[in-house]
């Protein structure tokens, strides 16, 4: 065990009573904005067989590997990374197929092995070898013990692009003829979605010849401070009654809350139940709650989701539907309080109270200040706060909106700064024209790059799929879009129950079928030199560090 980590089980459990992943969902509070996110895949409960019969290892099985702490400066070292991997449908000549589920804790995501997910069909067609990888700063393939700001200078977006390119130059694999893979002597893929889909497309860019071919579902290519377009999906799709009666009813909101008559704002505030808090950009902006949910919702889900569940709240009166326009603000208004106050409030906050659920001024609260690893929310809010942005506000004037417009970038901002003081004694200038230079964003044109979007997707407009943005589909770099929420594609369940989401992935695999009848390995190449793969026990194995939920905010995008 490295020295790293000696000191790790030294402070973690020093740290275990500042942590506060206090909500239901994960998240320290329920005014920040929502991560990108990949959908889990069940894991299937079944022995893992190789096509010639031997019994492999199952597909949760941990491996560690030794990644560069900073790849500007090998020098200080490396730290374990934890990957999982299979190669039940490999032969020798077949690609390597890489994945990342980005910015969460990885356990769980093995599914992604599988066939039950894109990865895995595209093993089978070709005859691959899957790979799942955790994210450095994430889960517990963390370079260092805390999640300080000393500690994050080290988790930028080159970093991540780096990890990849160093992982797949450099593993050796645990099966047979694992040294002799490198991308130099077999095709190497590289999948994501969402975030992960994002880095697939920047690692391409920035790094080509590595990844022989990509496939990025719901890649969000391009940073946005603003993103207020994020609800404009969830607009466009929603059932139009309640869509209209959201409308109505933040409207009425926005109009109060900027009034000057103090008991009409305290008896709206205590209609929703949160007459108790101070601030009241806290209490619209808590109203977002309810418009994320669409991002849980997936091809498979049914009637009874959550944000269903809300509509219906609204929507559903003596057993009638309301008409395409809505009951109208003097219904929605009462019914959408009772239904937040009575319902929505314990599913979201738990036992927290409501301004330490909701609220985001109190600086005292340990969630600030919580710096212990396997803290995704922390890491996520870093790479918002200097790289990408994707604050999720309310739309423009002069433009519908279903959420407050009481909450804009500051808002956000301010949280940086709170968050992470060390690095933000002001309100930080979040790099987006630099990211979106370094790594092309919607500007991407490669070959061999498959992007696979959704209609229904809230984050559709950070992808090369955004409205009226018109980027061509070519053969070399198709872009393929389905009737599909976030990441769908990536779930066979979801071509299963969606036949564009089915057109989406069989577009997919007949290109990487194409593009692989081209791929020739070097004409010298090189076995990597690093130690087979081992087995990892940590943390696992160790009783001193507290494992949290599996990656509970990130269960938020669904399950394919």
């Amino acid at each position: 065990m490295s020295p790293i980590w000696k000191v790790a089980l030294l402070i973690v459990p020093l740290l275990s009573h500042l942590v506060n992943a206090a909500l239901p969902d994960g998240r320290p509070h329920a005014n920040v904005v929502r991560p990108p996110g990949v959908p889990l895949v069940k894991i299937p409960d079944t022995p893992v067989v190789s096509r010639n019969g031997t019994v492999l290892p199952p597909y949760n099985t941990t491996y560690l590997f030794d990644q560069l702490i900073d790849h500007n400066n090998p020098s200080l070292g490396t730290f374990k990374q934890r990957y999982w991997h299979t190669y039940e449908y490999y032969e020798p000549g077949g690609p390597i197929i890489l994945f990342t589920p980005g910015e969460g804790n990885a356990d769980g995501y093995s599914g992604y092995l599988t066939t039950s997910t894109i990865n895995g069909l595209i093993a089978r067609q070709q005859n691959g070898s899957t790979i799942v990888i955790e994210h450095r700063f994430y889960g517990f393939s963390n370079p260092y013990p805390d999640l300080s700001v000393e500690s994050l200078r080290v988790h930028t977006l080159q970093q991540a692009v780096d990890d990849m390119v160093y992982f797949a130059k450099t593993v050796n694999l645990p099966m047979p003829g694992g040294d002799q893979v490198t991308p130099d002597k077999a095709p190497w893929i590289l999948v994501g979605g969402s975030y992960s889909g994002a880095l697939t497309s920047w690692t391409m860019v920035n790094k080509p010849g590595i990844f022989f071919a990509g496939y990025s579902s719901s890649g969000v290519v391009q940073a946005i401070l603003n993103f207020w377009q994020y609800f404009e999906p969830v607009r466009q799709n929603m059932p139009s009654n309640c869509s209209a009666d959201v409308q109505a009813v933040i409207s009425h909101v926005d109009q109060v809350f900027t009034g000057k008559n103090a008991s009409a704002i305290q008896a709206l505030k205590e209609s929703f139940g949160m007459g108790e808090m101070t601030h009241l950009d806290d209490v619209a902006g808590s109203l977002r709650n309810n418009l994320w949910d669409w991002q849980s919702l997936q091809v498979t889900s049914g009637p009874g989701s959550q944000f269903y569940k809300f509509c219906d709240a609204l929507e559903v009166k003596n057993g009638q539907n309301s008409p395409a326009s809505g009951w109208g603000l003097e219904h929605a208004l009462p019914t959408w309080a009772a239904y937040f106050k009575n319902t929505y409030l314990k599913q979201l906050c738990g036992s927290t109270g409501t301004e330490e659920c909701l609220g985001t001024y109190d600086v005292t609260l340990p969630y600030w200040t919580d710096t212990s690893i396997n803290n995704s929310w922390r890491s996520w809010f870093w790479i918002v706060c200097n790289e990408v942005g994707y604050l999720q506000e309310g739309a423009p004037q002069g433009r519908p909106s279903l959420v407050t417009r009481l909450v804009q970038p500051d808002y956000d901002l301010r949280q940086c700064q709170q968050m992470f003081p060390a690095a933000f004694p002001t309100s930080p200038v979040v790099q987006i024209d630099r990211t979106n230079r370094v790594y092309e964003g919607w500007n991407v044109r490669l070959n061999h790059l498959f992007f696979a979007n959704g209609i229904r997707d809230p984050w559709k407009d950070a992808t090369v799929s955004a409205e009226g943005l018109n980027v061509g589909s070519t053969p070399q770099q198709p872009i393929a879009l389905g009737d599909g929420f976030h990441c769908s594609d990536l779930g066979a369940s979801s071509g299963a129950a969606d036949a564009t989401v089915r057109a989406v992935q069989t577009q997919a695999l007949a290109s990487m079928k194409t593009w692989l009848t081209t791929w020739k390995p070097a004409e010298i190449g090189h076995s990597t030199r690093s130690p087979r793969s081992e087995r990892g026990t940590f943390p696992q194995g160790n009783p001193h560090i507290t494992v949290k939920p599996i990656n509970a905010f990130m269960k938020d995008s669904g399950v394919v």
